[in-house]
């Protein structure tokens, strides 16, 4: 019997959690994909599943978006920068509307890098009444040269993204998977600072940067106790 209260109880303290999310966000894969220099422009959707007027506050931004790199978010024709214009973006939603004067704009800058970054927006009378609109983008350079290591025994491609505040990713592909193989990270002066062995399973390193000091690093690729190659990722 007491369990059964309990069970009851929790439900209880649940339900309200459940029923305070009244927007949903119905565009899906919100993704920028294009080349150093370009801007691109994507219209979302969202929608006030409950039957009361809505209003919601932009509380933050969060995700990496590099120094060269620029998100607009745009309500109409009026745009707005969501790092130092945060107060000012408020969305007001009709009983059941289905909103679409919502638009995101991607400068793409001029790094080579990927990442993604999330909108969390909340009712100013309730907290618990939230929605978060969140993207990915992929910066590409057709002119780079080199940027790829294609090794007799693993392919690994560069540090993204660059620069980096909370974690570094690396793709790879081992071709022998016989082969021991690491990734070296060093300071710029040379002092080491984490090292990781790469698992012919995966295909992404993850490196947890959080901790380190804004700087230039260098990270070597590491083959059979041979250096292969340096090359540098920056921490914001």
């Amino acid at each position: 019997m007491k369990s059964f209260l309990l069970i009851c109880a929790c439900l209880i303290l649940l339900l309200p959690i459940s029923l305070d999310a009244q927007v949903r966000v119905l565009s899906e894969n919100i993704e920028f994909v294009g080349k150093i220099g370009d801007s691109q422009r994507k219209s979302l959707i969202i929608q006030n599943d409950s039957d009361q007027s809505k209003e919601y506050n932009l509380k933050f931004l969060r995700g990496n978006i590099g120094t060269s790199q620029k998100v607009k978010l745009c309500i109409g024709d009026v745009c707005f920068d969501p790092k130092k214009d945060i107060s000012k973006v408020r969305l007001k939603l009709k009983p059941n509307e289905i909103f679409t004067d919502l638009y995101l704009e991607f400068d793409y800058g001029i790094v080579e890098t990927r990442g993604n970054f999330e909108f969390h927006f909340v009712n100013p009378e309730n907290n618990r009444d939230l929605f978060v609109i969140d993207a990915i983008y992929n910066v590409t350079n057709p002119n780079r040269e080199g940027s790829d290591v294609d090794h007799k025994d693993i392919s690994i491609g560069s540090v993204y993204p660059n620069p980096s505040n909370r974690i570094a990713q690396l793709d790879y592909s081992f071709k022998n998977s016989r082969a021991t193989a690491k990734i070296s990270v060093n300071s710029f002066i040379g002092n080491p600072v984490a090292e990781y062995r790469l698992d012919p399973r995966q295909k992404t390193l993850v490196m947890n940067v959080e901790g380190l000091r804004p700087g230039v690093y260098l990270y070597t690729l590491v083959v059979d106790n041979k250096n292969i190659i340096t090359k540098k990722f920056v921490v914001e």
